[in-house]
């Protein structure tokens, strides 16, 4: 017996609800690798690990919620939850590798793609992982082109999103790389739950052995909300994480290494120059600067 499978119980509020937790969590972890990457005088792992967990939290988070209003209408669902929270492991791990590659190898092609494909591969082993945890009355089954359509969707966002930290500057476009994140992380989620099909082994009522998604909607938001909260509070007492780097602020100049000639720097508008010159012409004499003395025009 086929079941039917609704994955809009509540209507449009779990997909909206689900979209805002995956666009918190992703502009959190942004904002957090972006500041690891461009201010290396910082706490660089810690930075890295707060924006691997926001983003494997926010990603979770998101899975459950949408979870919410999946329902079959002939077998109720129970979840188990060692598993359920196993997933939420895998996530934050396996996002923590792919960001900390990027943080520590550089932003190259080879490690985008890299990071991005380990944290795409984390993001999908989430989401089947989560399903595994699902206890109901019958069997789960998955459309093999539509799981590897929703992989490589996870793939995609995830690179996608690494780039996005290492290229995009400012508050209100690392705002719009979250949007896109979330966009690309929800449409993974409902793609991959579209491959989903039902076989019931009966009409009996099953026997729970789990918590309901009614039962499991506290401790999902209490613990991930809160740490999420936290993280915001971390990332709006620091300026540099917010704003960026101020549009003013020139880039840092390259240390001097002892041995390598130094880069000849050419004075801005206002700046005082270390010698002047006085046009050369048919009986001019040019200055010449000397080491520990200021030029003298003859």
């Amino acid at each position: 017996m086929q079941g039917t499978v609704d994955g809009f119980s509540y209507g449009l509020v779990t997909p909206v609800a689900a979209f805002l937790m995956a666009c918190l969590g992703g502009a959190l972890g942004l904002r957090c690798t972006t500041r690891s990457l461009r201010h290396r005088d910082s706490f660089k792992a810690g930075w890295l690990a707060l924006g691997a967990t926001s983003i494997g939290t926010g990603i979770w988070t998101m899975h459950f919620i949408a979870m919410m209003g999946f329902s079959v209408q002939q077998a109720p669902i129970h979840y188990d939850l060692p598993i359920t929270f196993a997933s939420l492991g895998v996530a934050v791990l396996m996002v923590g590798i792919g960001i900390f590659i990027v943080g520590y190898r550089g932003a190259t092609a080879l490690t985008l793609v890299t990071g991005g494909t380990i944290t795409g591969l984390g993001v999908a082993t989430m989401h089947y992982l989560g399903m595994a945890g699902m206890r109901l009355q019958g069997r789960i089954e998955y459309d093999t082109l539509t799981v590897a359509t929703s992989v490589v969707i996870a793939v995609v966002a995830a690179t996608t999103a690494l780039w996005a930290a290492v290229s995009v500057h400012g508050f209100l476009a690392s705002l719009g790389a979250s949007l896109v994140m979330g966009v690309a992380v929800s449409g993974m989620h409902y793609t991959a739950m579209s491959a989903v099909s039902v076989h019931l082994h009966g009409t009996d009522p099953v026997e729970g052995t789990g918590d309901t998604a009614t039962s499991l909607l506290l401790p999902m938001l209490i613990g991930p909300a809160v740490f999420l909260i936290l993280a915001a509070v971390v990332v709006m007492f620091d300026p540099l994480l917010v704003m960026g780097d101020p549009d003013w602020q020139g880039p840092a100049r390259p240390p001097h290494r002892p041995g390598v000639p130094a880069p000849r720097h050419v004075p801005s508008y206002g700046e005082p120059a270390n010698w002047t010159a006085r046009p050369a012409g048919r009986g001019a004499r040019r200055s010449v600067p000397r080491a520990g003395h200021r030029s003298q025009d003859w």
